[in-house]
């Protein structure tokens, strides 16, 4: 199970993926120049939430069309401090998928 975190430092923003930096995934989409932010609803979460779905799903385009209401719902929401693994993004892709969700 993979792990995902991102913490703010002195340094600026910090995002890994079991302890290694995560990949903007710029080769996707690129929704910004800026990097990954979240707490709110904007570019910068937005290629957060991309980046997340394309590594723990491995499928680019599922990526893509998950990548803003998952945003929306998970990375939005986000602490300042976070950590999530796989069982936590396959329960919000399941929320994702529900109609109301």
């Amino acid at each position: 199970m993979k792990a995902y975190s991102g913490e703010r430092t002195i340094d600026g923003i910090k995002v890994t993926v079991d302890g290694q930096p995560l990949d903007e995934r710029y080769d996707i989409e690129r929704f910004t120049t800026m990097g990954f932010e979240w707490t709110y609803e904007g570019t910068e979460p937005h290629q957060l939430a991309l980046a997340l779905l394309a590594d723990h799903l491995g499928d680019d385009e599922r990526a893509r069309a998950l990548s803003e209401p998952f945003m929306k719902l998970v990375v939005a929401d986000l602490d300042n401090d976070w950590v999530l693994n796989s069982n936590d993004i396959d329960a919000a892709l399941k929320r994702v998928s529900e109609p109301d969700g």
